[in-house]
This record gives C-alpha cells, structure tokens and sequence, in this order.
C-alpha cells in the first residue's frame, strides 16, 4: 500500500511533492498512481532503441517535469542524465540510464499494490 513513509523509504521528497498537490494527499497518491503509466517511459525506450534521439529526447523532457513535480527523485535523476544527454545528442550506450529507470519504475510499482 503506498503511504507517504514507503515513499520517503524509496527516497522521494514527499514533503516537496506534497506541497505541489496543495498538501492533498490523495490527489498526490493519484498523481504517483498515473506516473507509472506514463506512455512516456515506452516512447523513450523505443525512440533509443530506434536512435531518434529527438523523439526520445521529448519523452524524456516531459518524464522530467512530471517526475520533479512529485518530487519522485529516484525516478526522477536519471531521468534528468538522459535528458542533457539527449539534448546533447552524444553516440552513448544509453541502456545503463534506461534500466535504472525501469528498475526504478518497477519499484515504486511494488508501493502501489
């Protein structure tokens, strides 16, 4: 079940996220719930895999904004690596930041059940 001290265990700054959702809790719990499935994350592990980087660069600018306003900073810092690294566009293995997205991800997953 998630409560706000399993997010805190999983490193995120709830107190910060809180604070963006007006301190409604249920709403932020809401919000955390739909993060998750983020069509976001697929069009970033398909843009990589098919090297448009600018596509893929988009999916990963828009997981940033969303993941920093619920402050889920485990997701939410390589999220940002992939991002600059995207901007810059560099021919990099990118797979080590996807999967520590997606291991991140599944994660905060396990909280919600």
């Amino acid at each position: 079940m998630l409560t706000l001290d399993a997010l805190k265990q999983f490193g995120a700054d709830t107190d910060d996220g809180l604070s963006r959702c007006m301190g409604n809790e249920a709403f932020y719990f809401k919000l955390i719930g739909k993060v998750i499935d983020d069509s976001n994350f697929k069009i970033l592990e398909d843009a990589v895999a098919a090297k448009d980087l600018d596509k893929a660069f988009e999916a990963a600018h828009s997981l940033k904004g969303v993941l920093g306003n619920l402050a889920l900073t485990p997701i939410y810092e390589p999220v940002c690596e992939v991002t600059e690294l995207l901007r810059a566009k560099p021919d990099v293995d990118y797979s080590e930041y996807l999967k520590k997205i997606s291991d991140k991800r599944s994660e905060l997953a396990g909280l919600l059940k």
